[in-house]
């Protein structure tokens, strides 16, 4: 696959699936422009893949920063949205409706707006994808406003592939992968949290950026999909069936 005189665009590409998708772009041939709000972390990702990744820093919860980013006029081929937000977890009984707003705010609404900006610059033949979570369908108890925030971001997915065609639009829904997200939790927590994970995966391990997001390229550059949702979560869906 080569990419060579494409231009991609990972909002929120700054550590996680969004920083390995941009690797995999770059390493494609694309130009890469990553985003997000630490522009130190920007820099270190963009200075560790090369040349071909340049750093913007862009906060996708504000309007003003994004019209700014786009003022130069830049066409882009592919657009990746890995936008994502902590807050939404947590038994229902428990769970804080502010908090639940500001998990919809930090992923939902910020997909979207992000996504309305992009649009006046995304190639007529370009590529949207999401990312999910698979918490949208996996009924794991403490994940409700999760599934409720995931849910609806890959519920657009269908609506939008027929709205915007001949612009593809699509999804990656991963399950549990090892990244920054889940570092608020103490290291022998989330390695323990880790192990039990494993131990339930039909493939015995946890998921890492780099297998989502080869999934992410791969919807991306396939110009005969659209309007699909695709699963990267080990086999989850077979560990709950059983």
């Amino acid at each position: 696959m080569e990419l060579n005189g494409q231009r991609a665009l990972v909002m929120g590409g700054g550590s996680g699936i969004g920083a390995a998708t941009a690797r995999l772009f770059a390493e494609a041939g694309a130009e890469v422009v990553i985003t997000g709000r630490r522009a130190d972390v920007l820099a270190d990702t963009a200075a560790a893949i090369g040349a071909r990744v340049r750093p913007a820093t862009v906060d996708a919860a504000s309007d003003e920063d994004l019209a700014a980013f786009f003022a130069d006029g830049t066409t882009y081929d592919h657009l990746v949205l890995a936008l994502s937000g902590g807050s939404g977890g947590g038994p229902i009984t428990a769970l804080a409706l502010d908090d639940l707003r500001d998990g919809i705010e930090a992923k939902l609404i910020a997909h979207v707006r992000a996504l309305k900006a992009t649009l006046p610059h995304l190639a007529p033949g370009g590529s949207v994808t999401f990312i999910g979570a698979v918490s949208a369908r996996a009924a794991l108890p403490g994940t409700a406003g999760l599934a409720a925030i995931n849910g609806a971001v890959e519920a657009m997915v269908g609506p939008l592939a027929a709205e915007l065609a001949p612009r593809r639009v699509n999804a990656v829904s991963p399950g549990v992968i090892d990244t920054p997200w889940w570092h608020a939790l103490p290291e022998e927590q989330r390695q323990a949290m880790f192990d039990g994970f494993a131990k339930a995966l039909p493939l015995g391990r946890v998921g890492l950026p780099e297998d989502v997001a080869r999934a992410v390229v791969s919807l991306a550059t396939n110009t005969y999909i659209t309007g699909t949702v695709l699963e990267v979560a080990g086999g989850a869906q077979l560990a709950t069936a059983g």
